[in-house]
């Protein structure tokens, strides 16, 4: 059996202090349900000591949440050691988790302390909460930067007190792999009592190394890890709870180690996290960002579609993502993905219609970021479900308007016989105007009945879908077509009623056209 690696959450901890996020009491409840069902092995609920309401949150938590070891945060001074056992005192499994500072620079500016009333104080806080408790975590706080003689001794003389988790904390992100690496030896070498505590590791983020440190420490002799959901926390973040779990999932040939993560949870709990703290996740964010499964290029599209793994080393269904993997249609895009696509949307084309569509595909995904399901059904109703030989083709629209202007149109057709014929009008507004000069064009002047635009999707780069109705001598004809530009929307959404309208009287119009 794979050794375990302990999970040690504390995102209703360090994670609030995210500068801007404050959960509400029903809040962190609701997390650390969630935080249960995923499986972590102790929920770090708060600092008990820093707010009335904060000691009532844990409280309820210790009460409420059964699975998991529930964790009160203290500094190392009596009251607040007190009050985080007040805080935990009714859970399945209480912890406290006392703390220090350890760096010179620390010690020194913030506590005003020297290093031996530090050591006197740090051991004298653990025995008092190992009074209520064998569960006591203790934290040299900013041990990276710290001597490393004196991190054995705290770390020794706490273990002797009754400490039974030794927390090495990278306080400001400052650990390059490596060096952390050494010192995780170092403390397993020289602190002779080390073997009575489990070893664990908090990362930040401030140089972006948190998670590659996490896992440096596992390999030198850390079995908890200190983790936070979308590793939101103090500055620039906390190490990831996703990221490290599904690295010692994904690299289990590499690591040789399991958690008890139910990684089916992890989304939900991403999104969760998202939403009560307000702090969105970066697109590209690993595991649980918008883009860590979606594909754009044509060459990772096709090589998706024979086989997943070819460009997916995780299975987005195995961190609970319920859309699974996504080929994201864009100008990147090839054949291959927008025909498999299409099959799924339901549409059979044959090798001209898929031509067709494909082309007026390409040409929208070069003014839009993303092409979604919605654009498509757009465009084979534009190309597919119109009027076959089409009696006229736009070829060109241009429009000047303004508060201050006369709306005019310049339209450039193409006739049946594939002549270019150009005219220009002017109208109300500017849709009037193309369709004034698309009348001149054509020799044609049914009366507009109706018109309607609506979005077809979302965002300032969505496609505007323009319906027509025009009525000649009591019969009516619709038109309908999308494109980003209104304007261009209604101008080939008229051409497409007049077309029709052609198909069915036998007129061809070009009685009023200037070649």
């Amino acid at each position: 059996m794979p050794e375990k690696i302990f999970v040690f959450d504390t995102t209703l901890r360090d994670g609030e202090q995210s500068a801007g996020v404050a959960f509400t009491p029903q809040e962190k409840l609701e997390i650390a349900r969630q935080l249960e069902k995923l499986g972590v092995d102790v929920i770090e609920a708060g600092f008990p000591c820093s707010t009335p309401g904060d000691l009532d949150a844990v409280k309820t938590i210790a009460r409420e949440v059964r699975g998991a070891t529930i964790c009160a945060l203290a500094r190392a001074v009596q009251t607040d050691v007190d009050t985080a056992w007040e805080a935990v005192r009714e859970a399945a499994d209480p912890r406290i988790h006392v703390f220090i500072n350890s760096s010179d620079i620390q010690m020194a500016h913030q506590l005003h302390k020297d290093r031996e009333q530090v050591l006197t104080q740090a051991e004298a806080m653990v025995r008092h909460a190992a009074k209520y408790t064998s569960n006591v975590e203790f934290s040299p706080m900013d041990a990276t930067r710290s001597d490393p003689r004196f991190i054995f001794s705290i770390v020794e003389r706490c273990i002797e007190a009754g400490a039974t988790t030794i927390n090495i904390p990278d306080s400001v992100g400052y650990a390059i792999p490596e060096e952390l690496g050494a010192l995780f030896r170092a403390i397993f070498e020289n602190v002779p009592n080390i073997h009575k505590a489990r070893v664990s590791f908090h990362g930040q983020n401030d140089l972006g190394l948190c998670t590659a440190n996490t896992l440096t420490a596992i390999q030198n002799g850390a079995r908890q890890v200190e983790v936070t959901v979308n590793g939101i926390g103090e500055r620039a973040g906390n190490t990831s709870l996703e990221e490290v779990v599904m690295a010692i999932k994904t690299r289990k040939d590499f690591f040789g180690f399991e958690t008890g993560i139910n990684t089916r949870e992890i989304y939900r709990a991403s999104k969760l996290v998202e939403a009560y703290s307000g702090m969105p996740i970066q697109w590209n964010k690993a595991i649980v960002g918008k883009n860590a499964f979606r594909h754009g290029s044509g060459i990772h599209q096709d090589g998706i579609l024979k086989l997943r793994e070819t460009w997916e080393i995780m299975d987005p269904t195995e961190i609970g993502i319920p859309q699974g993997t996504q080929l994201v249609l864009g100008k990147l895009s090839g054949r291959h993905a927008f025909k498999v696509h299409m099959q799924e949307l339901g549409y059979e084309l044959t090798e001209e219609e898929l031509s067709r569509v494909f082309g007026a595909f390409k040409e929208l995904a070069d003014k839009k970021v993303e092409v979604d399901d919605r654009d498509l059904e757009a465009i084979v109703n534009a190309n597919l479900h119109g009027v076959e030989d089409a009696a006229w083709r736009l070829d060109m629209v241009q429009v000047s308007a303004g508060d201050h202007a006369t709306p005019t149109a310049t339209l450039r057709l193409v006739d049946p016989e594939g002549n270019i014929r150009t005219d220009a009008a002017t109208g109300d507004g500017p849709v009037d105007a193309v369709y004034r000069a698309m009348n001149r064009i054509t020799g044609l002047t049914p009366d507009l009945t109706e018109f309607s635009v609506k979005s077809v999707t979302e965002g300032i780069d969505a496609q505007g879908d323009v319906t027509i109705r025009i009525e000649e001598d009591g019969r009516v004809f619709t038109g309908r077509a999308s494109d980003t530009d209104i304007i261009v929307a209604s101008a080939k959404a008229y051409m497409n009623a007049l077309n029709r309208m052609i198909a069915v009287t036998g007129r061809r119009g070009g009685v009023g056209a200037n070649p």
